[in-house]
């Protein structure tokens, strides 16, 4: 058993979301599958992991400015600090020789990245519906009247 599956839990019914969030899926299955292997190609997948997350973050950050989030928001501010930690994690493993503190992070990660999803990720799958946000050209044919600051909709707290 895998620590994180794809399922129809996970799925916002927003298709380049649900296709990067199937992609993160199998990047933390692959980065699970290496922890028996080489270290160095631990390193690899961890690293294509990260690289995978600072795109999909940012795209959703994009995402969120373009259709009237404040800068500051919570949902940018958890990418921030789930960034953190995966740099973190990944300095520990190469500077200080501690790759095993990847396997100690995917647990926690792939809880996190469920809740996100299911929750914030959702109600910014919503908002975007709801302003009418086109991925593909960037433009929201609606603007809500002031500046979002929750996780992904009007009514998520902190």
């Amino acid at each position: 058993m895998t620590i994180l599956a794809w399922s129809d839990a996970l799925a916002l019914e927003h298709p380049q979301m649900d296709a990067t969030h199937q992609e993160f899926v199998a990047l933390v299955q692959a980065v699970e599958q290496a922890l028996a292997g080489p270290t160095e190609t631990l390193l690899l997948i961890y690293d294509a992991l990260v690289a995978h997350t600072v795109e999909h973050f940012a795209r959703e950050d994009r995402w969120m400015l373009a259709t009237g989030f404040a800068p500051q928001n919570c949902h940018t501010s958890q990418h921030s600090q789930v960034l953190g930690v995966l740099r973190e994690v990944g300095r520990l493993a190469r500077e200080e020789g501690k790759p095993e503190t990847i396997g100690q992070l995917l647990p926690e990660l792939a809880r996190w990245f469920e809740h996100h999803a299911q929750t914030v990720d959702a109600g910014l799958a919503s908002h975007l519906d709801s302003v009418g946000f086109d991925v593909i050209t960037g433009q929201a044919a609606r603007q809500p009247e002031t500046a979002l600051s929750g996780c992904g909709s009007e009514t998520c707290s902190t």
